[in-house]
């Protein structure tokens, strides 16, 4: 081995015991349960949704309670557990308010919190734990997790318990119990894609996971058009405040990133009012809490950012002809004098005739007016100090796809044609297709974002954001096309339609799952494909697992968009020692406690998972074998001892 390497080690180990020591204590964590794993999808700003099956693990803290307490405590009260420890400071202060917070109160719940913290804490180090506990409780909690003598448990429980009930810290250490085991319920975090859009305020579910411990996220679509627009992609920051106007989520743009609208609001309300703009209402699913505005003014401000995105995206298929995507200008192709369109040889006439800031001749050049509210719009993206947080920790710990312990997530496809094969996507005059496409794509994006200076590479990383967000053999967004302009332009539902990518198909094969494994260095037998993307309509008869248990696909519909086409409101993916299982959720309505999700057994473990047969097990693995070199290095005197 390297010896600079190991002289670099041996600053971090310094004798021949720590080296010792640390050998032991990665091969105890080794023999280790794994840690369990949720899989969570397209979850697109619905954040009461989300946060409730975090905090409950998606139903797995009230099993634990079940399994713990179901012989001697009643369900209503197990219940009434669970939601304390779902929101404790919500609870506590309701029932404060009602007097119903006594000594003996406090001293049965912190008994029962601490037996349900036991039952989560078991696969844990006491160093692991440790870490999840504010520093002035550690020491507390540490001797109720691991008191050994049975004779005096219950006497050291009542005298500890006894005094934090004296002390006054009885409701402040609930609290931390209760976070305690939120937190070691989610060992690993997994976001298949698609945070972004619709539902009110993704921003929250951003800040929400940047306090996970270990969380990893895949780009869906919606996520790229975000990152796109927080790169200056002038068609994507069109996109994102469209479809914010679309559903009337004005809280997310103004309170949660603090973008200034007023430019939009006063642009819309000059250039459209003699229009009642009656096709641009908003289709509202969430009222705005901190910033209502009248639908009116909605409406003209949705048609205002609508046709300026439709002539931008126009720009962006004639800037661009490898894309082969010049036929989707439609915008550019309308005969304004008649307001109509002629597509396949036949002419269609367009829903909307008033086009004020359309100039005839040059359908898709901007006018002024828009040329400078664009730039406005642009700024404020740019200098919004958290979206630019949110959008660095969406690229640090994002990626176009992620291989963890066997399996292989991805959000949308794997780009195929109609027999099947791969298809290659034309970028900068190469083709790439399968692993190596996603490769480049990954690439693609951070450049987007972090090259900072305007050169010609950043410029079409940037252009390129835009086909990732719609185009038609892009692995986020798998479809033929995006019907666009056919849904706010055309009264005709059979060119709103969208096909999707052939990999739809051929993807519920299992040699098709088994080469697309392979083809990521997995195991084609024993690994699985997690995707999103396509809601799944059980309420049609449609299953998430495919492909004979190869391929999950777990968007379920946990944004109310959906909820009528699937039939339930999300799934959640979790995968222990023990097995796979489904979580099927039921739709959120918050205050109700009947939420606990139905959990169904999707695979068995032949046997119990150690943290040994995980990627985290090679790595701790690989750390003692170069442990072990420094310990021989020691020992024959090459690298002498602090």
């Amino acid at each position: 081995m390297d010896e600079k390497y190991l002289k670099l080690l041996a600053k971090e180990y310094p004798t021949i015991g720590s080296v010792a020591s640390e050998m032991v204590n990665l091969s105890a964590i080794r023999s280790l349960p794994k840690g369990t794993e949720y899989f969570f999808s397209d979850l697109h700003g619905e954040y009461e949704a989300f946060l409730h099956m975090l905090k409950s693990a998606s139903g797995i803290i009230k099993k634990k309670i079940d399994l713990v307490l179901g012989k001697t405590v009643a369900n209503a009260e197990r219940e009434n557990l669970a939601n304390l420890i779902y929101y404790p400071d919500k609870e506590i202060k309701l029932l404060s308010g009602k007097n119903l917070i006594t000594d003996e109160w406090k001293r049965l719940t912190i008994y029962r919190l601490i037996l349900v913290c036991e039952a989560v804490s078991a696969k844990y180090t006491r160093s692991r734990v440790r870490k999840c506990v504010p520093k002035d409780l550690v020491y507390i909690l540490d001797e109720l997790l691991n008191v050994t003598d049975d004779v005096n448990k219950d006497f050291y429980y009542d005298e500890i318990i006894n005094t934090i009930i004296d002390t006054e810290i009885a409701e402040n250490f609930i609290i931390s119990l209760c976070r305690l085991i939120q937190s070691l319920a989610v060992d690993k975090l997994h976001i298949i894609g698609d945070i972004y859009d619709r539902g009110p305020r993704a921003d929250i579910i951003m800040d929400e996971l940047m306090s996970v411990h270990d969380v990893d996220i895949q780009w869906g679509n919606h996520d790229i058009s975000w990152i796109g627009a927080a790169s200056g992609n002038y068609a994507l920051i069109a996109n994102v405040i469209r479809i914010a106007m679309r559903y009337n989520n004005f809280d997310i743009l103004e309170d949660g990133y603090g973008l200034n609208l007023r430019a939009l609001a006063v642009f819309a309300g000059e250039a459209y009012k003699d229009d009642a703009c009656a096709l641009y209402y908003p289709n509202t699913l969430d009222d705005n809490i901190y910033d209502p505005v009248d639908t009116g003014l909605v409406a003209k401000m949705h048609k205002a950012i609508t046709v300026i995105q439709l002539k931008l995206e126009g720009q962006l298929m004639e800037k661009h002809p490898e894309w082969e995507m010049q036929h989707r200008s439609l915008f550019g192709k309308v005969n304004f004098s008649d307001f109509t369109l002629e597509m396949d040889g036949k002419v269609y006439s367009l829903k909307d005739h008033y086009f004020p800031t359309v100039d005839k001749e040059h359908p898709l050049a901007l006018s002024d007016g828009e040329n400078e509210l664009m730039s406005v719009l642009a700024n404020s993206f740019l200098h919004s100090e958290k979206l630019q947080e949110h959008i660095k920790f969406l690229l640090v710990k994002g990626s176009m796809y992620h291989v963890c312990n066997g399996n292989l997530l991805f959000h949308g496809c794997i780009p195929m044609d109609g027999n099947g094969e791969l298809q290659s996507v034309n970028i900068g005059g190469s083709s790439y297709s399968g692993k190596k496409l996603l490769d480049k794509l990954d690439s693609i994006v951070n450049r987007a974002y972090f090259l900072y200076e305007n050169t010609a590479e950043k410029e079409y990383a940037c252009d390129f954001m835009w086909y990732l967000w719609c185009g038609p053999k892009s692995p986020l967004y798998g479809k033929d096309k995006m019907a666009f302009f056919e849904r706010y332009c055309i009264d005709d539902k059979e060119l709103h339609k969208e096909r999707y990518n052939d990999y739809y198909v051929f993807s519920e094969s299992v040699d098709v799952c088994s080469r697309i494994l392979g083809m990521f260095g997995l195991d084609e037998k024993k690994g699985h494909i997690i995707n999103g993307h396509v809601p799944v309509k059980i309420k049609n008869g449609e299953s998430p697992v495919k492909a004979e248990g190869r391929l999950f696909v777990i968007d379920g519909g946990i944004s109310k968009a959906y909820q009528k086409a699937t039939g339930i409101a999300g799934y959640t993916l979790i995968y222990d020692s023990h097995s796979l299982s489904l979580a099927e959720h039921k739709p959120f309505i918050f205050g109700e406690s009947e939420h606990t999700p139905k959990i169904r057994l999707v695979e068995k473990l032949e046997s119990r998972a150690n943290i040994s047969d995980t990627d985290k097990g090679q790595e701790l693995l690989e750390k003692i074998n170069d442990l072990r070199e420094l310990l021989k290095a020691y020992k024959s005197g090459r690298i002498k001892e602090q």
